[in-house]
Formats: structure tokens, sequence, C-alpha cells
């Protein structure tokens, strides 16, 4: 019995991690652009509207922001909240090319 209640709790935290949100109104420019859509122009565009206006009372007051429209806020939206603490989301894939090599010094 020990041993399910210490799975069932293990279950429990890993569904607190995975259901965690990226809080729009706290987050860093780099936690926003984690997010998959948003590229730093978005992230920036993010920042500047909730400096100039304050914070978002709702998710969607996102589309009030600039290059945000329905269907990137429909992306988003299991992602983020405008409650809570920002948790850091999943890392978005490498994009950038590796650098190439440097010939050896003679």
């Amino acid at each position: 019995m020990k041993k399910l209640l210490a799975v069932f709790a293990g279950l429990l935290l890993l569904c607190n991690v995975a259901l965690a949100a990226v809080n729009i109104n706290t987050a860093t420019p780099q936690q926003l652009e984690a997010l998959k859509g948003i590229g730093p122009a978005k992230a920036k565009a993010i920042v500047d509207y909730r400096t100039k206006n304050g914070p978002f009372k709702t998710v969607d007051d996102l589309k009030k922001v600039s290059g945000i429209g329905d269907k990137t806020l429909d992306g988003l939206r299991k992602e983020i909240s405008v409650s809570g603490a920002s948790a850091a989301p999943a890392a978005k894939p490498a994009t950038a090319k590796p650098a190439a090599a440097k010939p050896a010094a003679k």
C-alpha cells in the first residue's frame, strides 16, 4: 500500500510540473521566447505592452499585443497564465546551424 501511495504522489508531482504555465504578467523575455510561436520581437512586444498598460487581466488580453492573433493565442493557451509563478517552459529545439570549423593553425 505504501508503494502505491508513493507512486500516486510521484504522479501528482509530475502532473503539477507538466501543467505549470508561464505567467505572461511576470515572465522575462527569455521565458516568453521559450514558448512556441514567440520570438524575440513578440516577447519584447508583450513586455512593452504590459509595461505601458499594466498586467493582463485574462489570457485573451494577449491578443491586444501587436503580432498576436487568434491562431497564436490558441497555440499558447495551455502554456500561459495571468497568475502564479512563471515556470520555465520546455526549451525550443535548436534551429541554429553549427558554426563552421576554423582551419587549424600552422
